[in-house]
């Protein structure tokens, strides 16, 4: 896959959202995960992170939003239920970024919002988990970015779109 990419939440407060978050960041090779204001309890993802990912990601903690550093031409994306957002399938991925999502029960501060040059939404009824979002914005970024071809498209004689259609 071309470029790189880190994912975080701002005041994520459960371990086990973290935990996922940085197991399937692993999975999809990110190269970094953060933190922005996560509540103390939300940073014990011993039990939750099954993959040892903070063994072989780097993960960043910031007190705030002030205190964020992303490396040099590193974009932020924020990932938002919001009617400003870009809908998720119509996005075109930079090459360098750093996702954002907000906490479990709350909106991204107006202060990581305002750091955002992106905001995405996942064009969903309402918000999904967090790890949930997570996943889906970097399963989105490897099919958008990672040199995959087109799929195709079933057609007559297939058996899978005939079994589909028979129902």
């Amino acid at each position: 896959m071309r470029g790189y990419f880190g994912i975080g939440s701002e005041r994520i407060s459960k371990a086990m959202n973290l935990g996922a978050v940085l197991r399937t960041a692993h999975a999809f090779n990110a190269s970094f995960v953060f933190t922005i204001g996560a509540h103390h309890r939300a940073k014990d993802v011993i039990q939750s992170d099954t993959s040892a990912a903070d063994a072989h990601v780097p993960r960043y903690d910031f007190e705030d939003v002030n205190a964020l550093l992303l490396p040099k031409g590193c974009v932020m994306v924020g990932v938002e239920l919001d009617d400003r957002a870009v809908d998720l399938p119509t996005f075109r991925h930079p090459l360098q970024a750093a996702y954002i999502l907000g906490p479990e029960k709350g909106n991204l501060s107006p202060e990581a919002s305002a750091k955002c040059a992106y905001l995405i939404k996942i064009p969903t009824k309402f918000c999904v988990n967090l790890s949930v979002a997570a996943a889906i914005v970097m399963y989105d970024r490897t099919i958008s970015l990672g040199g995959y071809p087109p799929r195709a498209r079933p057609t007559h004689g297939a058996p899978a779109f005939d079994a589909w259609v028979a129902k």
